[in-house]
């Protein structure tokens, strides 16, 4: 056996091992001495590959091509592409291969996924349906195959498709999470509840009760149901600001039903929780902790599956809302900011980017509005996206409130002494719709399942309008719509 040989075999265990710093170096050692050594360039490209150096991945992978091009190294250059974002090129190499290979379910599997990120939709499904032909066994086809059922707004077909996804692999928490998504937009709720308990966010929020506060999990049950007339419930946040805010709704009712409630929110909503208690008790993040009793936990968006919540009843609505703003915070914002005779409008075009950045706004959107006559247009904007208030302020007479809240106790008194909020699909919009102010949300082409196929009215909130994109990224149709309905309102 040559020294090469030796070398070869101890850099390809190194990197089957993961060591892949020692493979690295075997293999360029290997290429001073044999420079045409197309295998270990291509296990070099993958071994980039595998670190997401996706340009050395292709220089190498190249390099092993020019000098024997092998079937099997133009799928690794094809995969580089994939990973890369080179959507368009991924798929010239995957149509290749699919002609070289019509019967392989991966290269079908993976053009559909390149037409998928390229958002060439119906090629996609086409080439899914191909990898289910030759793999019915196909978890993977299934689930990306309802992804594209939400993108066309059919729900109905999204259910179906997770299902069969969850006929293959019963153990599959994602599918469950996002067909009770797909369940919810039908409004099916005792389904979609019952899955929505797979969701990620829950389990997180009982670990991080368990380890982060150590002193509040004493070893009491989940809450499932049982008799609550002389117990405690302590219950938890999870989530964004504004799924906490739609599922307040249930409060009136928890409470009731309860000795005492519990609730841990976000610090941020902690203060206006404190003033629409309903007799529960609202901690702040550390209040209490060593001496807090209870008797069942559960985490905030469990509540309604708990509840017995469906589609006949999930949609509890309350005649003047059930958020009131701090009197005297109203009476703050009436006199320092809105103490004027116009039509007062309060805008918001970002929230939390983190899970969805389809939703958010183009401030320069908003520029056609401000024009408008007879009115005074407040931007609510904090955190993340308040630094594009410096595209509006030497242009507009706009009032940026953001700054001014600490809490949403604060910005509650300042969205009641406004005609009408205009945002993005946000926790701004969850708020007004709670306090029963006119609301009017901007949504993308591909929306939240909360919002149902029904645009026309608003399920969860009587004075919620909404409005959607024609087609994706299309905010600009948008905005006109929404400037023809406000020059009719005013």
């Amino acid at each position: 056996m040559t020294q090469q040989t030796e070398n070869f075999k101890e850099a390809f265990s190194y990197h089957k091992n993961g060591k892949l710093t020692q493979a690295r170096d075997l293999y360029m050692e290997i290429l001073k001495n044999e420079p045409e050594n197309h295998e270990v360039w291509d296990l070099l490209g993958l071994l980039y590959y595998q670190v997401r150096d996706y340009l050395e991945a292709e220089v190498c992978i190249k390099k092993a091509i020019s000098i024997q091009p092998e079937l099997y190294y133009f799928e690794n250059l094809a995969g580089v592409y994939l990973q890369k974002g080179d959507f368009e090129l991924a798929i010239d190499f995957y149509k290749e291969l699919v002609k070289e290979c019509p019967q392989k379910y991966e290269y079908h599997f993976n053009l559909a996924m390149a037409y998928k990120n390229h958002k060439d939709w119906e090629k996609a499904k086409e080439e899914y349906y191909k990898a289910i032909e030759l793999n019915p066994k196909s978890h993977e086809s299934y689930f990306n195959l309802a992804y594209l059922c939400f993108n066309e707004n059919r729900p109905e077909d999204a259910v179906e498709c997770y299902k069969k996804a969850l006929e293959i692999n019963p153990e599959d928490w994602e599918s469950t999470y996002f067909l009770s998504l797909a369940y919810m937009q039908c409004k099916d709720y005792q389904k979609g509840l019952e899955c929505f308990e797979a969701r990620l966010c829950r389990h997180s929020a009982i670990v991080s009760q368990g380890k982060t506060y150590p002193n509040l999990i004493k070893e009491k049950p989940l809450w499932q149901g049982e008799d609550l007339s002389d117990k405690i419930l302590y219950t938890y946040y999870e989530a964004g600001f504004g799924d906490v805010l739609m599922f307040y709704r249930f409060m009136p009712e928890l409470t009731k039903m309860c000795k005492k409630v519990i609730l841990k929110p976000q610090k941020e909503l902690a203060p206006l929780f404190r003033e629409n208690s309903y007799g529960a008790e609202i901690m702040e993040l550390f209040d209490f902790e060593k001496e807090i009793y209870f008797d069942y936990h559960i985490p905030f968006l469990s509540i309604p599956h708990i509840l017995g919540k469906n589609s006949e009843n999930m949609f509890v609505h309350h005649n003047d809302g059930y958020i009131k703003a701090n009197p005297a915070k109203i009476n703050y914002y009436k006199e320092k900011y809105f103490n004027n005779d116009k039509f007062k409008i309060g805008i918001k075009w970002q929230g939390n980017t983190f899970y969805d950045k389809e939703r958010v706004l183009k401030v320069e959107d908003f520029f056609r509005l401000f024009e408008l006559e007879n009115t005074q247009f407040y931007s609510c904007q904090t955190f993340e996206g308040s630094d594009e208030f410096n595209k509006i302020k030497d242009k507009y007479n706009v009032i940026d409130l953001g700054k001014t809240f600490s809490n949403f106790s604060d910005t509650a008194g300042a969205v009641e002494n406004m005609d009408l909020i205009i945002c993005n699909d946000t926790s701004l919009a969850h708020l007004a719709g709670a306090m029963k102010k006119n609301c009017w949300i901007l949504l993308p082409y591909i929306y939240n399942w909360r919002w149902h196929t029904d645009l026309e009215h608003c399920d969860w909130y009587d004075t919620v309008k909404l409005f959607r994109q024609a087609d994706h990224g299309d905010w600009e149709s948008v905005f006109s719509v929404v400037e023809k309905e406000l020059k009719k309102l005013i």
